[in-house]
């Protein structure tokens, strides 16, 4: 019977409809309005699909992934969630949209700072001539991560947490990594004809051409921290070698003709926990060989200077006998079975 991941991963009954709508897929109650409550369903729903990341269901499960993470960050999008609920038959009053908070406001109401703390780095933004965000992060008064969440809300657009998502590996083939580079951006993926991609800031309108240009569709940005998405470019271009970094005019070939031998980014990160776990134990492995090494000559040693009497040695050579025999042996045991490549 074949693999209906909807239904055996995700507990979605049989006669829903195949996809399901973002709700739906969420196990969400239709038209949720609560963003915490939309992040923490696709919160918990990511790391029961990620269980399937490695081994036979790789495949499925990154499509899973990336649907998920698709329907979190359209319901989490008010300008996209509203046409969304619209399509599916809601009917949206048109009111004026309500003051969203700022960036202080928001960082008070959490709790992450106090209006004294709020007043220092506003004091402080303005001598450096940094944002509000920038400031309290500098001031380690809060983390990257919270200040960008921060900046989203007083923004009105996503966040997105790149620790939890996978970008298309055939959209970052047509992004050079010094595009994401120089503008500190990260392409993720299209969604509904529009480019996703993880900003710092506005992008300048030099940035959306060029990306439109060599997409096809216009880019929506969402919020990220500096550091996860430089992290991110690091991690998500590391197996995937761009031609048109060092060919100009390369960026109409297909993705397929632009990728080395090396491994892709999704076989990176799918190896990746194994290939660790595999490194870590044969570090191990090779530091218990050093360990037995030392005691394969330490112990034939010791019999043959305290234990084993002079006459029953056959031969010796500055009173070692038994050492000259048993360390050999049992060093290429001990490196047989911790040093060699099997």
């Amino acid at each position: 019977m074949p693999l209906d991941v909807y239904k055996d991963w995700l507990g979605i009954p049989e006669d829903a409809p195949r996809p399901p709508d973002h709700y739906t897929l969420l196990r969400l109650v239709m038209f949720e309005d609560d963003s915490e409550k939309i992040r923490s369903f696709y919160k918990k729903l990511n790391g029961l699909v990620r269980k399937y990341a490695t081994g036979t269901y790789q495949l499925e499960s990154q499509g899973l992934l990336n649907e998920l993470a698709k329907a979190m960050l359209c319901l989490t999008d008010p300008e996209r969630k509203r046409d969304y609920d619209e399509g599916l038959g809601r009917t949206v009053d048109d009111v004026d949209d309500q003051a969203r908070p700022t960036v202080a406001q928001t960082l008070v109401r959490s709790g992450g700072l106090s209006r004294e703390q709020v007043k220092d780095a506003e004091s402080f933004a303005e001598r450096r001539g940094l944002s509000l965000r920038d400031a309290v992060v500098q001031m380690k008064l809060v983390d990257a991560e919270t200040a960008a969440e921060a900046l989203a809300m007083e923004l009105g657009i996503p966040y997105v947490d790149l620790e939890e998502l996978v970008p298309d590996e055939s959209i970052l083939a047509k992004i050079p990594r010094s595009v994401a580079r120089r503008n500190t951006i990260l392409p993720l993926f299209v969604d509904d004809d529009v480019l996703l991609v993880a900003c710092v800031d506005e992008p300048t309108h030099d940035l959306e051409d060029e990306l439109r240009l060599r997409l096809g569709v216009p880019m929506r940005r969402l919020i990220s921290s500096p550091l996860s998405i430089n992290q991110g470019i690091a991690r998500f271009y590391a197996g995937l070698e761009v031609d048109g970094e060092s060919e100009p005019g390369s960026e109409g070939k297909p993705a397929a003709k632009q990728k080395k031998k090396k491994k892709t980014s999704s076989e990176q990160a799918a190896a990746s926990p194994t290939d660790s776990e595999t490194r870590v134990a044969a570090h191990k492995r090779r530091q218990i060989g050093t360990i037995l090494m030392c005691w394969s000559v330490i112990i034939p040693v010791v019999i043959d200077l305290l234990v084993l009497p002079k006459s029953v040695k056959i031969f010796q050579i500055f009173d070692l006998s038994l050492t000259l025999i048993a360390a050999p042996v049992l060093l290429f045991l001990v490196w047989k079975s911790h040093f060699s490549r099997k």
